[in-house]
């Protein structure tokens, strides 16, 4: 008859019968434990897996150390002396990363890649554009271009462990790109429309500044045509838009196109005195410029509330307490529309 065995639960963690034996490590042999993380580790976790050779040495890996993984095939080349591990996929963040580390570290991203760095446009560019100083000047690689110009300090970012054009200068320069639809992204941007997902959309304000500094490079003149159109088109969709929105939330007392001393308003609520103005509105019916405009309302008792194209759409609910607010007199809270102001 077999014998049987009593029950008995699995040996603990720390037993001898779990740490010796046939089934254990060897008498004497502390079991092996994986290593914690290191630098290296931890640098290419937050660089989607991709780093430079520099950059491997200054977190402790030696250069024989980073030969070695090349030549076991656990790192590859990218660019000269920028790296992959094959633990992670190929992707258009590791992919774009690689192109500013192989630049070097003084580059910056621009273009519809650094647009796309920021969530302005959907999907990365083939090409990848990278900006460096004027001293130095890079070997041309595929899928890189280089544009040896001096950036304004108010133009770079630093974001996820890069050098990243400022959104407003990346949408500029992201317009002027063949494959770029520049003047309906320009648009899209201004009026607030199809940016959900984006980090940091820039308003017109930003825009036209960063636009004043790009004065003079390559194509500045015909970004500045696209800008203009954009504006105009984006201040119509935002002007239609507060309309809307009014009738929609029965808000009552208001007009458009309203008279006041041969000043035409688009939009008024006349018992109180309040003009509602889109910025970067062109005049209607006087001809006269927007300085001169609210000038003359004010010398009336009229006050201006100035809102950005893309606050009826993208900011209804602070849109609305920012009319509120300049309807009742009261100055608008931290609640008010992001570009909204009250002009007395």
């Amino acid at each position: 008859m077999p014998a049987t065995l009593p029950p008995s639960s699995s040996p603990s963690r720390g037993s001898a019968a779990g740490s010796a034996g046939s089934h254990g490590a060897p008498p004497g042999r502390r079991r092996s434990r994986i290593a914690p993380p290191g630098p290296v580790e931890h640098l290419l976790a937050a660089q989607d897996g991709v780093l430079s050779r520099g950059q491997a040495v200054r977190a402790g890996v030696s250069p024989d150390a980073v030969d070695r993984r090349l030549a076991a095939r656990r790192w590859v080349p990218v660019h000269p002396r920028v790296y992959r591990d094959t633990a992670y996929a190929v992707t258009d963040a590791g992919r774009v990363r690689a192109a500013v580390l192989w630049a070097g570290e003084d580059a910056v991203l621009t273009g519809a890649a650094a647009a796309w760095w920021w969530g302005l446009l959907p999907d990365a560019p083939v090409t990848v554009t990278v900006t460096v100083p004027r001293r130095r000047a890079p070997r041309p690689r595929p899928e890189v271009q280089v544009r040896r110009r001096g950036l304004s300090p108010a133009d770079v970012v630093h974001r996820d462990r890069i050098a990243v054009a400022a959104p407003a200068l990346a949408l500029i320069e992201a317009a002027l790109e063949p494959h770029v639809a520049g003047e309906a992204l320009l648009t899209r941007v201004l009026s607030g429309a199809g940016t959900g997902g984006a980090r940091s959309v820039p308003d017109l304000a930003t825009l036209t500044a960063a636009l004043g500094r790009y004065r003079g490079a390559h194509g500045s003149s015909a970004v500045a045509r696209m800008l203009a159109s954009a504006t105009g088109q984006a201040v119509e969709h935002a002007q239609h838009r507060l309309r809307a929105l009014l009738v929609q939330e029965r808000v009552t007392g208001w007009r458009s196109e309203h008279q006041i001393a041969g000043v035409v308003l688009r939009l008024a609520f006349p018992d109180a005195r309040v003009a509602v103005e889109i910025r970067g509105a062109s005049s209607v019916g006087d001809g006269c410029g927007a300085g001169w405009r609210r000038a003359m309302l004010r010398r009336h008792g009229w006050r201006v509330l100035v809102l950005d194209p893309s606050d009826p759409v993208g900011r209804p609910a602070a849109t609305l307490a920012a009319l509120g607010a300049a309807v009742s007199g009261r100055p608008a809270g931290p609640g008010g529309a992001t570009a909204g102001r009250a002009a007395g």
